[in-house]
């Protein structure tokens, strides 16, 4: 038997896990994220580079994305958030061994692909404009610049 409209829409299927986390003292409860969050968790931490060039790529913005993802997946036992999004930065000045543990679990519950995760911890490839992901070896770079450090100041 097919389900209806109302029974899909009435189904509880946002998982909870309680996570012991002794550094902190104490349980947490992840919630994963809704499609709709997931979708705006997403967009937010994807840029474009180069937009209307042939150089044009995709690039994950990793600035505090851990912790972007846990002040929206911390919850109360009442299921309401903890942390507001501008929490992120103060979460994020925590443990980052915690924070990754944290956020396996998070992203877990939320449905966040193997490939996203690999661009968090910077493994995967960045599609071409074309969303070919294939890529050749790149030339060796020429002899680095010297910085400004390095390149003596005139004697006074």
């Amino acid at each position: 038997m097919a389900l209806s409209r109302d029974s899909i829409l009435e189904a509880s299927d946002v998982q909870t896990e309680t996570v012991p986390v002794p550094e902190w003292g104490g349980d947490i409860i992840l919630r994963g994220l809704t499609g709709e969050e997931l979708d705006a968790y997403q967009a937010s931490r994807r840029q474009i580079r180069n937009a209307g060039t042939k150089e044009q790529e995709v690039v994950f913005v990793q600035d505090n994305a851990r912790a972007t993802l846990l002040v929206k997946c911390i919850v109360d036992e009442a299921g309401n958030r903890v942390f507001t999004d501008r929490d992120a930065g103060l979460l994020g000045m925590k443990n980052g061994k915690v924070l990754d543990r944290l956020f396996e679990v998070a992203s877990s519950l939320s449905g966040l692909s193997d490939e996203d995760q690999e661009e968090m911890e910077g493994n995967s490839e960045t599609p071409d404009r074309d969303g070919d992901s294939s890529s050749s070896s790149p030339e060796p770079s020429a002899e680095p610049e010297p910085s400004s450090s390095e390149v003596s100041a005139p004697a006074s």
